[in-house]
């Protein structure tokens, strides 16, 4: 065999084995992602926040099932959801199954376009297309009034197009939240107007981390923006990052906490799933994310990513 040969040999098995782990291994990496973030009034004691986004979940993902459902042993103040937790006609059940510990907690919640309608096949090189030029295909609609029924059953709070003020760990919270700007039905003008300056968090909550949206609750004077959608970037490269968001966001901010304007902080999740047609992730397991809220003149220990760590623990074991 000739050198050409070789290399195409190498570069072909080298690319199988990424393919494999991305699809075998890295995919149910399930992760904990923590992060510290200073955004309360200064009066405030620390709040913890877990951010769940993007299960996609179809009836048979035991694991993640147990892994979501363990999350519970954190003890959170408030779980925030950010959409798209369906990916089959019948995972109501088992979002719910993985939720189930969760809902007994205080919990805020929207819904993404893969709520509404289910995955399709799709030629995979669309993934690398911008959103923008990309047309969209839905598949069949989802249950979703189902799970919005049981979850709010259960307690949690429908944030659709809709400002609430409620009170967690004796903290006054004022959030608004959206319908998808993905798929372009977000209402801003029903939520909009100045928020309340007594409150001790300022709270946006949003699928997908449009710009135009981001400018809106900044502009509104919001604290903190939770959104999911973006998978991470889904497929990352060491010192690039993710290849795309799937939206107008910049690759920067795919994943983890990052700053909008003056004095906003948004929070963006990797998400704990993928389309059952693109089932692969490298470079960015899937995680879930517990926030640390500080007041804003606490500043957080200096540590990479604005206070940002992993902690990767399998399904199955303590999540302490």
């Amino acid at each position: 065999m000739n050198k050409f040969g070789r290399i195409l040999l190498s570069t072909g098995a080298l690319g199988a084995a990424a393919v494999t782990y991305s699809a075998a291994i890295e995919r149910r990496h399930w992760t904990l992602r923590q992060a510290t973030l200073p955004v309360l009034a200064e009066d405030a004691a620390p709040l913890r926040v877990l951010h769940i986004s993007d299960l996609h979940m179809t009836p048979n993902q035991r694991s993640k099932q147990r892994w979501v459902s363990e999350l519970a042993e954190l003890d959170p103040d408030l779980v925030v959801n950010t959409g798209d937790n369906l990916a089959h006609p019948q995972a109501v059940p088992a979002a719910l199954r993985a939720m189930g510990p969760l809902l007994d907690k205080p919990g805020v919640f929207v819904f993404g376009s893969n709520d509404y309608y289910g995955p399709t096949k799709k030629n995979p090189a669309r993934y690398l297309v911008p959103s923008w030029k990309a047309k969209r295909l839905h598949g069949e609609p989802l249950p979703w009034r189902d799970l919005r029924a049981a979850m709010t059953e259960r307690g949690w709070l429908d944030a659709t197009h809709r400002r609430h003020e409620i009170e967690v760990a004796g903290m006054r919270i004022h959030l608004a939240g959206l319908d998808d700007p993905h798929l372009h039905l977000d209402r801003y003008d029903l939520i909009a107007g100045p928020v309340p300056s007594d409150a001790h968090l300022r709270l946006g909550v949003t699928h997908s981390p449009e710009p135009r949206v981001l400018d809106s609750f900044a502009e509104d004077g919001y604290d903190l923006v939770m959104a999911g959608h973006t998978h991470g970037g889904q497929l990352r490269l060491p010192g690039y990052g993710a290849l795309v968001t799937n939206c107008e966001l910049d690759r920067s901010r795919a994943r983890g906490a990052s700053t909008w304007g003056e004095h906003m902080h948004l929070h963006v999740s990797a998400g704990l799933g993928t389309s059952p047609y693109a089932p692969v992730r490298f470079a960015c397991p899937p995680e879930a994310t517990l926030l640390t809220l500080l007041p804003r003149t606490q500043k957080p220990a200096p540590t990479r990513n604005n206070a940002d760590k992993r902690t990767p623990f399998g399904a199955g074991e303590s999540v302490r």
